[in-house]
């Protein structure tokens, strides 16, 4: 008897440290698991942000050849071809993942970045429309003021192009976007205003302060704004505007302005002497 339950403590105890084996064994490689998932999530972070761009499409191209329905994966392909500014392949890419059945309407409005990155301006506009209206967001709405203004509806493209601002924190690219619509349709003294609007929010728009010396130049103010600029930003915006004033047929304003513009810059500034020599000798 004594026998008997001495074997089936034995046996009770070899199973315990079986089963004790077995569920640390389940745990490692759970913990394995995890680490991996957590590896594999900060690479992934790397390589939509830090990494060059290309080296991000291969390995989004590698993970999902093993993982073809992981929707993350495939917006990383995605978001990865964009940031290469390679936007023909962006476009399939992210209409692959419109397809997938987690897909938003956020990927919707990737999707049309993309074309009209791509100069699919048509197919934004459809895949824009084919967003639920509730969706109101920053991106959506400064896409649909870009198809607005692709199609001169200006009523429509002032519409988005406000609402975008209101919408945003940082609203300095889309004023600059928005005076140039209105640079574009003739309306100078808005457009002016809405530059000036965008350097105010964000300084370092060289973009909106050329474009601002462009709408002075169209209105004959041939002196530089009031802006904050170094003084290479300087000499490139009086060159500007010295290029304004030949296409409003001043060219002896022209010439001053190139003068000054050749000796604000800290370096030879190449394009403002042979626009110069081409005025002097022409």
């Amino acid at each position: 008897m004594r026998h008997t339950v001495l074997g089936t403590l034995c046996f009770v105890s070899i199973a315990a440290l079986a089963a004790c084996s077995d569920t640390d064994q389940e745990s490692v490689e759970r913990a394995i698991q995890d680490v991996n998932a957590v590896d594999e999530s900060n690479l992934s972070d790397v390589m939509l942000t830090v990494a060059d761009p290309n080296e991000g499409i291969s390995y989004f191209q590698r993970t999902l050849k093993d993982n073809p329905d992981r929707i993350d994966i495939q917006r990383g392909l995605a978001i990865s071809y964009v940031r290469a500014k390679r936007y023909t392949e962006a476009v399939p890419a992210w209409a692959r993942v419109t397809k997938h059945k987690d897909s938003t309407a956020t990927d919707l409005v990737d999707l049309a970045d993309s074309q009209i990155r791509a100069g699919q301006w048509d197919a934004a506009e459809e895949t824009l429309n084919s967003i639920p209206p509730t969706h109101e967001t920053f991106k959506r709405y400064r896409l649909e003021a870009m198809i607005a203004d692709s199609n001169q509806d200006w009523n429509r493209a002032d519409s988005f192009y406000e609402i975008a601002v209101g919408l945003t924190t940082r609203p300095g690219g889309v004023m600059n976007n928005w005076g140039y619509s209105k640079l574009t349709r003739g309306d100078y003294a808005e457009a002016e205003r809405l530059f000036g609007e965008a350097i105010r929010q964000d300084s370092t728009l060289f973009t909106a302060k050329n474009n601002m010396v462009l709408a002075r130049g169209a209105q004959r103010k041939y002196t530089l704004p009031v802006i904050p600029m170094v003084q290479t930003e300087r000499a490139q915006l009086l060159h500007t505007l010295a290029l304004s004033a030949i296409k409003q047929g001043d060219t002896e304003t022209s010439k001053v302005l190139l003068r000054e513009a050749i000796e604000t810059h800290p370096q030879h500034f190449e394009a403002a002497v042979r626009a110069l020599n081409a005025l002097e000798n022409s």
